[in-house]
């Protein structure tokens, strides 16, 4: 009889995707385009078996998975093939999002993408480099996102500020220093969809005949890219220099590791007279509770372990938090269907999605599989919410966030003069 043993370290690393080791031992994909165009989707890597004993499917792919289907687990250490290039021939630039100063997955979607155009161009063997260009200092896990070089521009641009030109004349200087093959953005606005089309114009006027960027590309088949113009149509072209790319436009790196050694650029490039075009004059503030609930950044949510509606509301209000809801909770009234969460609600890609007394159905699951982080509050730790957060409190929902109110300097008010102070405001 085989016994199936675990590490319970690496099944810890395997599950928290902010671990910093989490990519080393993640499981094979489960969702991948085929050559076609179409999304394939293993059933037998995805579920997990419950309390009870039964296996349940979870779309969204990142449960804890049950054994497989007999037989003993090989070991989770990993594999990566370390690539490591001396002297680069050539580059292809990749210009990372990084939002919150980290590798999001539509990045490592970008970096994998540049990884298929070097190997295209004759990959390490011909000296053909990935090179991430960040306007943020000390970005992790660009070794295992598959870049060779990274350049830090911290010092020549704010990160946190909006400021084209000073971005474009940063990247300027890259152009001039490394004369990449290839140009590749995250095609968003105000992001890389921005600034690459930005670039590709200046290098146009430079007379690059070949700078005519590539918008909504979300595939590279056989050395052509593939763009989205509808709904029913594709535009296939040449592999231009400046490509916009969309999200899951090619598989992340996931089988080797790269050196993302530090270029060092001369600090006398590029065009440094440059004049503002766009003040930044700050941040405006916004009510949480008027963003669409599909683009709020940070939700919380509440479902059938939420007791304390009022309590729910008013921890909403002092974490500045877009309010979602299960399906549950909508349907008993509590609240309104505009803010049900899930594959029959709203899909939503919070970077962070704090969900309090909720289960995790499978149909609420599917509709945060895009959310950054998953913090879960319940008190049932066998939940699959809690399987599927990066990090849970075990606990009840009403309480915790009592808790928290009262750790951040505001108390939830008495029930019964909130609600006088309501019915007067109804009155008048």
């Amino acid at each position: 009889m085989s016994v199936r043993r675990l590490d319970p370290h690496a099944e810890r690393a395997r599950r928290n995707r902010l671990h910093p080791r989490h990519l080393e031992f993640a499981r094979p994909a489960w969702r991948w385009t085929s050559a076609d165009g179409v999304t394939r989707i293993n059933p037998h890597a995805l579920g997990a078996i419950g309390p009870n004993g039964i296996k349940r499917i979870d779309r969204s792919g990142a449960s804890v998975e049950a054994a497989a289907a007999g037989g003993p687990q090989a070991s989770a250490e990993p594999s990566r093939r370390q690539v490591t290039i001396d002297t680069p021939t050539a580059y292809v630039a990749v210009v990372p999002e990084l939002p919150e100063g980290r590798l999001s997955d539509h990045d490592r979607d970008l970096l994998g993408l540049a990884r298929q155009l070097a190997e295209a161009r004759g990959g390490a063997e011909a000296g053909v480099a990935v090179v991430a260009v960040a306007f943020q200092a000390e970005v992790a896990g660009l070794e295992e996102a598959g870049a060779d070089r990274r350049i830090d521009l911290s010092s020549r641009v704010d990160a946190d500020s909006y400021a084209p030109e000073a971005r474009l004349a940063a990247l300027a200087a890259v152009e001039t220093a490394l004369a990449p093959a290839h140009w590749i953005f995250a095609d968003d606005f105000p992001g890389g969809g921005d600034l690459g089309r930005r670039l590709a114009a200046r290098l146009a006027l430079a007379g690059d005949a070949a700078a005519r960027a590539a918008t909504r590309v979300w595939q590279l088949s056989e050395g052509q890219t593939l763009s989205r113009a509808g709904d029913r149509q594709d535009i296939q072209r040449d592999v231009a220099r400046v490509l916009l790319a969309l999200p899951e436009c090619a598989e992340p790196v996931s089988d080797t590791r790269h050196a993302a050694t530090l270029l060092d650029l001369d600090a006398s490039a590029g065009d440094a007279s440059a004049a503002p075009g766009v003040i930044d004059r700050g941040r405006v503030a916004v009510d949480p509770q008027q963003i669409p609930l599909a683009q709020a950044p940070f939700i919380l949510s509440a479902g059938r372990g939420v007791s304390d509606w009022d309590g729910y509301h008013h921890a909403a209000k002092v974490l500045g938090a877009s309010e979602g809801a299960s399906r549950v909770a909508v349907d008993d009234g509590y609240m309104p269907r505009a803010r049900q969460v899930g594959a029959t609600g709203t899909f939503v890609s919070a970077s962070c999605y704090v969900a309090v007394g909720i289960s995790g159905a499978v149909q609420h699951l599917q509709g945060i599989t895009k959310c950054q982080r998953v913090v879960a509050i319940n008190s049932d730790p066998s939940c699959d919410m809690v399987k599927r957060a990066d990090f849970a409190i075990i606990g009840d929902g009403d309480a915790v966030l009592a808790a928290v109110c009262a750790q951040l300097g505001q108390p939830q008010p008495e029930s019964g003069d909130s609600r006088h102070e309501e019915v007067r405001h109804d009155a008048a």
